[in-house]
């Protein structure tokens, strides 16, 4: 027997047949790194539970922390990663080649960045325009890479809008930011106005049986509302008469969707498309079971984790982390990993120097420091891009310093 969520209703279809699968606690905003003068004093937290729509099979949190808190200012920039701007590079061509895309077709990109996909159309001549609502990273896209970047959250409304104005894309880009929109059903309705008759919509988003496959728990936290399956996923566009043509399994975010979506819900659907579907009833999408059997694996998972990292410290070793991003803020969180641990965490990106992981306040440090200190072991918490890192960090490596991989399993690298 399952309880329902009271007052509650699922965000894609309006269901009240809600419950709740999985709760980590209260916790901090993942990208609200504090600076190191606010060291001692208590970070916000708020509740990250995930509850279960049994009608649409759609996976999402009880609560909403408002967007201009999320993403207003916001830290990440995506041309920090080398493993991103490469993949951005080749998905441009590929799309600019199998649409046929010149002078006169337009490419928007909803979350847009810094520009870090749109600027390979730029550079191929396709009209461009980003919709980006962190005024410091629209600022970039804007002054250091030329990319016409509106500073907005998209939906319905703004949609409107561009049409109104004549700008109807060939290609709409939406990479990692579906999961984010507490109005997932109102952002579908702006695609779906915005689009062109003939257009494509490009998606990609964390798939729910992949992260958790790959006890990728470190991905659920406040800025992402929505984890889906494909078939919560087909349900939702079909209520806006789109429909989901081609996909791809990326190992981006250990493990996502890469969807092509057009105008017609009953439009033709690939083979894989049709497979994945069909395979998603046998590994029980939309049971709550499914969910709440990976919670107790997360479980387990911490007490592995914290006992080897205390059994090293207890050795006299010492330890860092790698990578200030949100996987790290939910990851030493849950577990209970803080600075009595972890001396520091290096990160590559510049706008985190001098400040906190939240929550467990662990300074953040440039990646020079594990060259300086030389820990014994560091924890690999940006461990999507594992091979990038090694690689930067060769030198480190070889002067016998270890990297720990925490999931899926506990791994020494």
């Amino acid at each position: 027997m399952t309880a329902m969520v009271s007052g509650f209703r699922c965000r894609g279809c309006e269901s009240a047949s809600t419950t709740l699968v999985l709760s980590l606690g209260r916790l901090p905003l993942a990208n609200a790194l504090p600076p190191a003068d606010r060291r001692g004093q208590p970070d916000p937290v708020f509740p990250l539970d995930l509850v279960l729509c049994e009608a649409c099979t759609l996976v999402q949190l009880a609560e909403t922390v408002p967007p201009e808190t999320l993403f207003r200012d916001y830290l990440y920039f995506s041309s920090v990663s080398e493993t991103l701007l490469g993949e951005a590079r080749v998905l441009a061509s590929r799309v600019i080649a199998e649409r046929g895309l010149g002078p006169d077709q337009l490419v928007v990109e909803i979350a847009s960045n810094d520009g870090y996909l749109l600027r390979n159309y730029k550079a191929a001549g396709v009209p461009v325009l980003g919709i980006e609502p962190a005024r410091n990273v629209a600022a970039v896209a804007r002054e250091q890479h030329g990319i016409p970047t509106l500073e907005s959250f998209f939906d319905r409304k703004l949609a409107e809008k561009l049409v109104a104005e004549g700008r109807r894309p060939d290609v709409i880009h939406a990479h990692n930011v579906l999961a984010h929109v507490p109005d997932v059903d109102g952002f579908v309705a702006g695609l779906a106005c915005l689009l062109a008759p003939d257009g494509v919509v490009v998606i990609e988003v964390p798939y729910m049986r992949d992260l958790m496959d790959a006890m990728a728990f470190d991905t659920i936290y406040h800025e992402h509302v929505c984890y889906f399956s494909l078939t919560a996923l087909a349900r939702l566009f079909a209520r806006h008469d789109l429909g989901i043509r081609e996909l791809e399994r990326i190992p981006a975010q250990g493990g996502s969707l890469r969807l092509r979506v057009a105008h017609g819900a009953d439009g033709p659907r690939s083979a894989i498309v049709e497979a994945l579907l069909a395979e998603e009833t046998r590994w029980g999408a939309g049971d709550p079971e499914t969910y709440r059997a990976f919670g107790r694996r997360i479980d387990a998972l911490r007490e592995e984790l914290v006992a080897q990292l205390r059994a090293l410290k207890g050795e006299g070793r010492r330890l860092a982390g790698y990578g200030a991003n949100a996987k790290a803020t939910i990851l030493l969180n849950h577990f209970g990993i803080g600075a009595d641990l972890l001396d520091f965490v290096a990160d590559a990106s510049p706008h985190k120097l001098g400040r906190l992981i939240p929550g467990v306040q662990i300074p953040i440090a440039a990646p020079v420091r594990l060259l300086e200190d030389q820990p014994d072991y560091v924890l690999l918490l940006v461990w999507n891009l594992a091979d990038e890192i090694l690689r930067q960090q060769d030198e480190y490596r070889r002067r016998g310093g270890h990297f720990v991989r925490p999931v899926p399993t506990v791994t020494i690298l």
